[in-house]
């Protein structure tokens, strides 16, 4: 979706949030890459005036909250602090208030934190969901209809085409279901109401208020997933700071409707995390004389081709034995199946960490590929 125009009692938030802009003392953020994401950097403190007494920070405005609807109250400790570090970095106390004012808490998205499909699910069912024909028609259908446009952005960033559409699939098919959460809400709930990760989501909440601020994008409408992260492409704030890309020219990075601005901010975000042009992302495996694997406790390619073949499990690649891999259990309906991953495959969980994911996205583009590619192929 494109960000629609402010609402009417938007007009003084927007005043004072370009106050900030024009601000010389204000740094440029500093942003790193996904999932973590580190702070921006300080700004220097503003030197002018320095014998002026320091007047008292104004207290947290107070919102006139209609019925039905709940809000945060500015007063804690931790918004606070928050809204302290954001002084420090350029930001007007007012205009972080006023924006944080319209956040209302959501507490179904700190149950959905807590009950994650690639927790839940075995991976033949996580599978199942991402694997059906309607879905990989749809890649096909896509792929056809802007060829020249993948084609060029392949060459450029040094990404196949299908893997672009099996990210793009599997997070919202296709740009279909891109999230039905205000991300200030959304953020702004994880950031001070889910404590297990409320460091990382004060982080990104950050990140977007500079995404606001600089009018690229309006808090109040933009809508995301329950986590926050944003467009066809899924982007976390951070994300969509360091790697989001205005492919077609337009002057904004576009990640809701410009199928150049998508598909290349999600070849860049792979690229600059190390995909290897041309290389599988992983291979299947049997164990055959080799012992159990043990569950990995990251995807680290902590293996070799060569030291699994010695323990005796057969894979199916052609690769170097020297060449890094991680083992990976991969249970179906009636039996249990391994696959081994590779470079492109730790590459595609810095999108998402869950082995399950990078299999899903791996599986898409191949069954896209093969669709689009087959002899009777329109």
């Amino acid at each position: 979706m494109k960000p629609r125009g402010l609402y009417p009692h938007c007009t003084l938030l927007l005043a004072l949030w370009l106050l900030p802009l024009a601000a010389p003392a204000a740094d440029a953020p500093s942003t790193a890459p996904a999932p973590g994401t580190p702070a921006a950097a300080a700004a220097p403190v503003d030197a002018a005036a320095p014998t002026e007494p320091a007047l008292p920070a104004e207290p947290a405005p107070t919102e006139r909250v209609l019925a039905g609807h709940t809000r945060f109250d500015l007063a804690r400790a931790d918004i606070g602090a928050f809204v302290d570090r954001l002084s420090a970095k350029g930001f007007t106390r007012a205009a972080v208030f006023a924006v944080l004012a319209k956040a209302e808490p959501q507490p179904k998205i700190i149950d959905a934190m807590n009950r994650p499909a690639e927790k839940s699910l075995a991976w033949w069912e996580y599978r199942a969901r991402f694997l059906t024909n309607e879905r990989i028609d749809a890649g096909a259908r896509l792929w056809r209809e802007h060829r020249e446009l993948l084609d060029a952005i392949a060459m450029q960033r040094h990404v196949q085409p299908e893997y672009l559409l099996g990210i793009i699939g599997v997070e919202t098919y296709f740009g279909r279901i891109m999230g039905r959460y205000r991300v200030l809400d959304a953020l702004t709930t994880l950031a001070f109401d889910y404590p297990a990760r409320a460091e990382f989501f004060q982080k990104e909440l950050e990140q977007f208020l500079l995404l606001t601020r600089s009018g690229e994008l309006d808090p109040q409408v933009v809508l995301g997933s329950y986590a926050g992260a944003m467009g066809a492409a899924q982007f976390m704030p951070s994300s969509f700071q360091t790697y989001a890309v205005d492919e077609s020219g337009t002057g904004r990075r576009d990640l809701w409707t410009d199928w150049a601005d998508i598909f290349a901010s999600v070849a860049n975000y792979l690229a600059q995390h190390g995909w290897e042009y041309g290389q599988p992302v992983l291979a299947e495996a049997t164990l055959g004389t080799a012992p159990e694997p043990a569950t990995p406790a990251s995807t680290t390619l902590n293996e070799t081709l060569g030291a699994l073949r010695t323990r005796g499990m057969q894979v199916t690649s052609l690769l170097d034995d020297a060449t890094p891999c991680l083992t990976i259990s991969a249970p179906l309906s009636g039996a249990m199946s391994y696959r081994v991953g590779f470079r492109n495959f730790y590459v595609i969980t810095r999108y998402n960490h869950s082995p399950l994911y990078a299999m899903a996205v791996n599986d898409l583009a191949q069954a896209i590929s093969a669709r689009v590619l087959a002899p009777d192929a329109p």
